[in-house]
């Protein structure tokens, strides 16, 4: 482990108590890593005020919200939410990330996932279990012919993007100017028809462009 790592503190927003017991568990032996708040809803959640997390792991079943309404109710308080849910419909995975969340886990997931996925989406990266993209990339392979075609380039543009990335990152790591990000980009909305990153993150996940940790899928 790295020792300059920063600590990350995060919240935990789940209504099953034996899975919250696990993940608080799991989660509390991590060094880098502090819980400084859970709940058992939204409600609850939403009632601390000034919190100051890095990441906000939140069930998408709790009993006072469902599904992307409750994504969006963390994000408009500047938080980065990370996805725990029996859940794994595509339709409510593309939903819960249109909405904001940075990340979606099923709760099949193992403790070394989750806590990858919180350091992933702590660093402003996208995460989704292993499992469940490569079940959202099967199904989307399907009709992913019915797509723009997007050059090499685009494509690396938009895997990008929907990793989180700003256009100045993006612009140092390709070694281009942040115009040329901005004209590829525009190039990508075009083509696509989607303007908002959070649209050009589901349509990337749903046309198979983007593999679990953000990196695009190799063009064929």
């Amino acid at each position: 482990m790295n020792r300059s790592m920063r600590q990350l503190r995060i919240a935990i927003v789940e209504d099953h108590p034996l899975y919250a017991e696990a993940l608080v568990g799991a989660v509390s032996r991590v060094p880098f890593i502090t819980i400084v708040h859970s709940a058992r809803s939204l409600r609850a959640h939403l009632a601390v005020p000034d919190l100051q997390v890095d990441v906000v792991l939140l069930d998408l079943g709790l009993p006072d919200t469902t599904g992307a309404e409750g994504v969006r109710a963390v994000t408009a308080r500047g938080h980065k939410c990370l996805v725990i849910s029996a859940e794994a419909q595509p339709d409510t995975v593309l939903a819960a990330m249109a909405a904001g969340s940075r990340g979606y886990l099923t709760k099949h997931t193992t403790a070394q996932q989750v806590v990858e996925a919180i350091r992933m989406v702590a660093a402003g990266q996208t995460y989704i279990s292993p499992t469940l993209a490569s079940f959202l990339l099967g199904a989307a392979r399907t009709g992913s012919h019915n797509g723009p075609s997007l050059t090499g380039r685009e494509r690396e543009v938009l895997s990008m993007v929907a990793a989180g990335e700003t256009d100045q990152d993006i612009a140092e790591a390709l070694r281009i100017s942040v115009r040329t990000v901005r004209s590829y980009l525009e190039r990508v909305r075009e083509k696509t028809g989607q303007r908002r990153r959070p649209d050009l993150t589901r349509y990337a996940i749903a046309h198979g462009l983007i593999t679990s940790d953000g990196r695009a899928v190799p063009h064929r």
